[in-house]
């Protein structure tokens, strides 16, 4: 199996309860195990400020899918859960019911137009690194970085734990 990391976000018709469920169908794919979760944090959104704050966590499984086999199941949740896709353009930093993205999959590295592991803002977003570093504080990065080393030149931008 290969232990991979999973980025959750929500600022949309219930955050909260939209990552339980992401949560709860993440955990119950085919040959896969949830291993761990974050706390839930709150974030500011990126780009466009005219929105909701976010929900963020991050989710460790172990699979036995592909990549993309994961990545689409991962697409799956989140049109059940009401995203809806438009070009790529459009979706970037929009509010949204739910966001799922691969950080990390094993020592896979993958660029293409569907999938880029490790994912492009995983060492630059403070609603990445703080929760992952919350579940492993000795966290390597595939660049040989050490996670506490890296959050000291990410700022917390507010970023602070969720509360309803």
């Amino acid at each position: 199996m290969e232990r991979v990391w999973v980025s959750i976000g929500s600022n949309l018709l219930n955050p909260k309860q939209q990552a339980d469920r992401a949560i709860w169908s993440l955990s119950k794919l085919p040959m896969t195990r949830l291993i761990d979760f974050s706390s839930y944090y709150r974030s500011l959104p990126l780009g466009d400020k005219n929105q909701p704050d976010f929900l963020n966590a991050i989710i460790i499984l172990d699979t036995n899918l592909s990549p993309k086999g994961l990545l689409s199941h991962m697409q799956y949740i989140e049109r059940k859960q009401g995203r809806a896709r438009r070009s790529r353009d459009s979706l970037i930093w929009q509010p949204r019911t739910l966001d799922l993205d691969i950080l990390l999959f094993g020592k896979y590295f993958t660029y293409s137009t569907e999938l880029t592991i490790p994912h492009h803002g995983l060492l630059n977003r403070e609603f990445v690194l703080y929760p992952l570093m919350a579940l492993d504080n000795n966290f390597i990065f595939p660049n040989g970085s050490v996670i506490t080393d890296i959050v000291k030149t990410v700022p917390k931008n507010d970023l602070d734990f969720w509360q309803e």
